[in-house]
């Protein structure tokens, strides 16, 4: 008893008296360092666009990071890593949409220890993802707060066997209302909450030429603002059965077409890289619009 009173004793003045020396085997309180040099610091941010596809769309948002993950490694991509005994690549995901939905505007940026030409950067990573999980546009990061630029997205809600005019009519309902209350489970149980103040626009999307006709298929054009709690697409569904009784007898298909700012005047998401572009030297700038003359915007290869 009296050893171990001891032991105990030294051990608590070991801890309390900073300026004892450490006792031999024994490493200071609060000194753990990981072995070996400090992480490259970041020496270049780049900030992507990329794509969910297919029946990609299914991915979970933890399944696309570990693929991403395998794919700056096949890439041979020099990242920047944090610092401690579990380092990771420096890379920061933004709003990602549901699992099971499309997407044509997923944003993510990437901390790298050596430059790259963004470009030739997207190119490795495209080739080095599933077809489906694309990369599509790449820009290096010359402005902060990309999330914050992230006010909006564009919808598609594909509501096959659903009639254009009845699909019409129930958006009219929807938008009509100055609250649409609705219920969402969550882990703390069901959640009751307006799904209409977030909804900036809501009606029928222009027909593609090459659509089958020989079932009746409604495209709603949904343009939704990020808020708090976000209002997701299923939220607006659920909107839409309970004013109209709008009951899809098929799960809706889903795509979101972009995601940006939003103009409030015109109600529409622009592009929200645009800044970087924009900041670019004169020479980076002229060589990226030569190179993207013939591009679309996310929300035209939606609907291209």
């Amino acid at each position: 008893m009296g050893d171990h009173a001891g032991t105990s004793a030294r051990r608590c003045t070991y801890s309390r008296d900073k300026d004892d020396h450490t006792p031999e085997g024994l490493t200071p309180l609060g000194k753990r360092q990981p072995e070996g040099p400090p992480p490259a610091p970041v020496t270049q941010r780049i900030r992507l666009r990329y794509t969910k596809r297919g029946r990609l769309r299914f991915t979970s948002h933890r399944d696309f990071q570990r693929a991403f993950e395998r794919a700056l490694r096949r890439a041979e991509v020099p990242m920047a890593y944090s610092a401690g005994f579990t380092p990771h690549p420096r890379v920061s995901y933004a709003n990602a949409a549901p699992t099971g939905t499309g997407s044509e505007a997923e944003y993510l940026e990437i901390g790298l220890a050596a430059s790259r030409d963004p470009e030739r950067l997207r190119q490795l990573l495209d080739e080095s993802l599933p077809t489906g999980l694309d990369i599509v546009d790449a820009v290096e990061a010359r402005t902060p707060h990309l999330t914050e630029r992230l006010q909006a997205s564009v919808w598609d809600l594909r509501l096959d066997q659903v009639a254009p005019e009845t699909a019409a009519l129930a958006a009219e309902k929807f938008m009509a209302r100055s609250a649409v209350e609705v219920e969402r489970l969550t882990k703390n149980g069901v959640r009751t909450f307006d799904a209409r103040a977030a909804v900036v626009r809501l009606g029928l999307a222009e027909q593609r030429a090459d659509e089958p006709s020989e079932r009746p298929c409604a495209i709603l054009r949904l343009v939704v603002r990020h808020l708090t709690p976000a209002v997701r697409p299923d939220d607006v569904l659920s909107g839409l059965r309970a004013v109209a009784e709008l009951a899809p007898p098929v799960p809706a298909a889903v795509t979101r077409l972009a995601q940006g700012p939003l103009d409030e005047e015109s109600g529409t998401v622009t592009d929200p890289l645009a800044p970087d572009r924009e900041a670019a030297p004169p020479a980076t700038a002229a060589t990226v619009s030569a190179g993207s003359a013939t591009a679309t915007t996310p929300a035209e290869e939606g609907t291209a």
